[in-house]
């Protein structure tokens, strides 16, 4: 009988172990938004909506908050929004110094025999890098996108690596590439949400995009072995043209990837990014992208706290070589507002560390910013310590007692 009755103990003791488990797993759906989450958009705005097109996705740059979505994950043909993360390997490139826009590329005969949407490069014909990104951002140009995987990898195949390395880095789950300019191809996929995740990171890290991305009309000389000529460029996002705020990005299509856009914009400071993929053609992408961007400037606002030009109290630093450490936050914070809330109920909070023992790293935590949006916590921003502090050793201890006597007396 005290078998049994311990059994039917220890068995409830773990069904409300579970119980528990379960409760809180629910209750992480209430949490404070962060990076990522979604917004619900209710059936009606849905329907007002109405997104002809098979998959669709809306998002906020800054906080990566995805306002609308309509089969986001879906993998399927990306056609030439593929370049954006072509593009963003370039501009990753030049920021770390690799290349510069004024070196200069040879064009392959590899290159050079790419079909689709080109701009006819011919082998052995040298171009500088900022004439390539003309090429790839403006016209998309398959043949210019294939020269700078060669220059910046040695060769395709190599780069493509690189770009898949970079989406998984990005969380790009639904998507393999397997060339840089997205000819179509068996095992080369991507989603709505996947092209929303490497237009963010490329918009918001490199802005410069858009001296390229927007721009209507441009021409690039061609000097090659039959002389010298112009050729035009004309940019395949009609966006440009007739959306305020536009950014950029990219169009893409192919017969089986149909009609595909990333579509980016900036007002009052934030940053949306509208994504359409397979639409049946190119005046409906641009159309439904038009009216997802819209759609959140007419319901949204951004609230962004600048941490820089905060002044953050020093914290006391026990047996180190000095006796305090300056902090620093690690990034600034911001927070979507839904239309009917005012940026004016977010207050903050800042917590630090009264006192921390040495050694500590230059990246130690040693506060934190708490944001509110009334009695609700919506995020919270790390402080660290702004440099690394060794652990004292005799001889700093006893600099210390000779300074500390001599400035007393």
């Amino acid at each position: 009988m005290k078998k049994i009755n311990a059994v039917i103990l220890l068995s409830s003791m773990l069904l409300i172990l579970f119980c528990s488990s379960y409760a809180n797993a629910q209750m992480k759906f209430t949490t404070p938004k962060k990076e990522g989450d979604a917004v619900m958009v209710s059936a009606q705005v849905s329907a007002q909506l109405n997104i002809e097109s098979p998959s669709a996705v809306l998002i906020e740059g800054s906080t990566g908050t995805i306002i609308y979505d309509k089969n986001k994950d879906e993998r399927v043909k990306p056609a030439s929004i593929t370049k954006i993360m072509t593009l963003l390997l370039i501009f990753e490139a030049l920021d770390a110094g690799q290349i510069s826009l004024t070196d200069e590329v040879t064009v392959s005969e590899h290159a050079a025999s790419m079909g689709g949407s080109q701009v006819y490069l011919e082998p052995f014909e040298v171009q500088t890098v900022d004439t390539m990104l003309k090429c790839i951002s403006i016209a998309s140009a398959n043949d210019a996108s294939v020269a700078m995987a060669e220059k910046l990898a040695g060769s395709e195949e190599e780069f493509v690596m690189r770009m898949n390395a970079r989406a998984k880095e990005l969380g790009m789950n639904n998507t393999n590439f397997v060339n840089c300019c997205g000819l179509d191809t068996d095992n080369h996929y991507s989603s709505a949400y996947d092209v929303a995740l490497m237009s963010r990171e490329l918009i918001t890290k490199h802005p410069q995009i858009s001296n390229y991305s927007t721009v209507w009309m441009d021409t690039i000389t061609h000097t090659t072995r039959k002389g010298t000529s112009e050729f035009g460029l004309t940019n395949t996002n009609k966006m440009v043209r007739f959306y305020d705020g536009i950014t950029g990005l990219k169009t893409g299509s192919t017969s089986l990837a149909k009609y595909c856009l990333s579509a980016t914009a900036k007002k009052e400071n934030m940053d949306l990014i509208a994504v359409i993929m397979g639409a049946p053609d190119t005046k409906t992408r641009f159309m439904e992208a038009s009216k997802l961007l819209n759609y959140g400037y007419a319901n949204y606002s951004i609230y962004t706290d600048d941490t820089d030009t905060m002044e953050l109290a020093p914290v006391k630093v026990s047996r180190g070589v000095i006796d305090q450490v300056s902090g620093k936050a690690v990034q600034d914070f911001s927070y979507l507002c839904s239309k009917g809330k005012s940026s004016g109920e977010i207050r903050k909070e800042v917590i630090m560390s009264e006192k921390v023992d040495a050694p500590l790293a230059s990246d130690a935590k040693i506060g934190e910013i708490i944001y509110y949006y009334g009695n609700d916590k919506i995020g919270t921003v790390d402080i660290i310590t702004a440099e690394a502090v060794e652990k004292a050793g005799l001889k700093d201890c006893f600099v210390k007692v000779l300074k500390n006597y001599f400035v007393g007396n």
